[in-house]
């Protein structure tokens, strides 16, 4: 099983792009998730619902800090808001 860490977040004011839809705000759940070729996937949701969209920019590479590090960067980035996108390593 890969590993994961899923988060609840409130999105900053511009909220967090994604590629399906654009830009989504509000209470979100974000989770990332190591894959194939030291790349990890960024997905987010509006909490509660069925649908889960691609965070722009997803996959990107697992910095040095590991995945755990990523997940912090890509909420702070949420929380920021201004269409954030998944953060370079």
């Amino acid at each position: 099983m890969s590993e994961q860490h899923s988060s609840q977040v409130k999105a900053g004011p511009g909220g967090a792009m994604t590629d399906e839809v654009g830009v989504i705000t509000g209470d979100l759940t974000v989770t990332t998730t190591a894959g194939p070729q030291g790349l990890a996937r960024i997905d987010v949701q509006y909490t509660g619902a069925d649908e889960w969209y691609t965070l722009t920019g997803s996959p990107v590479p697992v910095p040095a800090g590991g995945l755990a590090d990523l997940h912090a960067r890509v909420l702070d980035a949420v929380r920021a808001g201004g269409g954030a996108e998944a953060p370079g390593a």
